[in-house]
C-alpha cells in the first residue's frame, strides 16, 4: 500500500470522526491528539490477517501507558470488503473475532467473564478484555457508518478508568445525547456493563433478545 493511500484512507477517518463530529467524545479525543493507532488490512474474512492482528495487539499492549489518564485506541481497517447488509457484516465480524480468539496464546481476562451470556462478558485478546465496535458503510446507526469497514477495540480498562475518575456516567450521557441529536434515537442495544451481555452491541445490529452469539471458547488444555 502506497504512503498515498494510508495517508487517503487516514483522513477518511479524521473526516468521519471530526469533521463531521461523531457522537462519541472519546473517540474524537483520541483523534483529534492523535492517539490512535490505525492499523489497515485487505479482507477480514482471510486467514492470513489473523496472526499480524494479534501482533497488532500485543505491540499496542505492549506500548499502553496504564498509568496515564490518556486513552488510546487500535482501530483495525479492512479496505476490500463492502457488505450489502448489516447481518452479512455481523457474520463476518464473529467470524474474525472466533478465528483471533482460537489463534490467541493468552489466557482470558480474569477481570471479566468469558460467558458470552453473562452481563460481565467482554472480549480478551492477548490477555485484555476489550470492548469491541464493529462499523462499516451499510449500517443503520450513523454513528457506526465509517468509511470503511471497522473493528474499533477500546480497553474494557478504559471504562473502568473513568469509572475511577467519576467521569464515566457525564461522559456516557453525552454520547447517547449527541447519539440521539444525530440519529433521533440511541441503538436500542444499548446497555451498560453488568446489565446485559455487551456481545449484542458490537456488530451495530439492532438484535432481539432471541438473537444468540455465535462465539464458543476454544477447548482448553490440561
Amino acid at each position: 500500500m502506497s504512503l498515498e493511500e494510508q495517508h487517503n484512507i487516514e483522513s477518511a477517518y479524521k473526516e468521519f470522526i471530526i469533521k463531521e463530529k461523531h457522537p462519541c467524545i472519546m473517540a474524537n479525543a483520541v483523534f483529534k491528539l492523535d492517539n490512535y493507532h490505525l492499523k489497515i488490512y485487505d479482507d477480514m474474512r482471510s486467514d492470513t490477517v489473523i496472526e499480524p492482528m494479534l501482533e497488532d495487539i500485543e505491540t499496542y499492549l505492549n506500548n499502553y501507558d496504564f498509568e496515564s489518564n490518556d486513552f488510546e485506541t487500535l482501530l483495525f481497517c479492512f479496505k476490500e470488503n463492502d457488505f450489502e447488509t448489516e447481518l452479512e457484516f455481523e457474520k463476518a465480524l464473529w467470524n474474525l473475532l472466533q478465528k483471533l480468539h482460537d489463534c490467541d496464546d493468552e489466557d482470558w481476562d480474569a477481570e471479566v467473564s468469558d460467558d458470552v451470556e453473562s452481563p460481565n462478558f467482554s472480549f480478551s485478546l492477548k490477555g485484555k478484555a476489550f470492548y469491541i465496535v464493529g462499523m462499516h458503510p451499510k449500517s443503520s446507526r450513523f454513528a457506526r457508518r465509517a468509511p470503511y469497514c471497522t473493528v474499533v477495540m477500546n480497553l474494557h480498562w478504559q471504562f473502568e478508568k473513568l469509572r475511577e475518575m467519576g467521569t464515566y456516567q457525564t461522559v456516557k450521557k453525552r454520547i447517547r445525547r449527541r447519539d440521539k441529536k444525530l440519529q433521533g434515537s440511541i441503538n436500542p442495544v444499548l446497555r451498560d456493563f453488568g446489565s446485559d451481555t455487551e456481545a449484542k452491541q458490537y456488530s451495530g445490529r439492532a438484535v432481539g433478545d432471541q438473537w444468540k452469539c455465535p462465539f464458543h471458547q476454544k477447548m482448553k488444555t490440561l
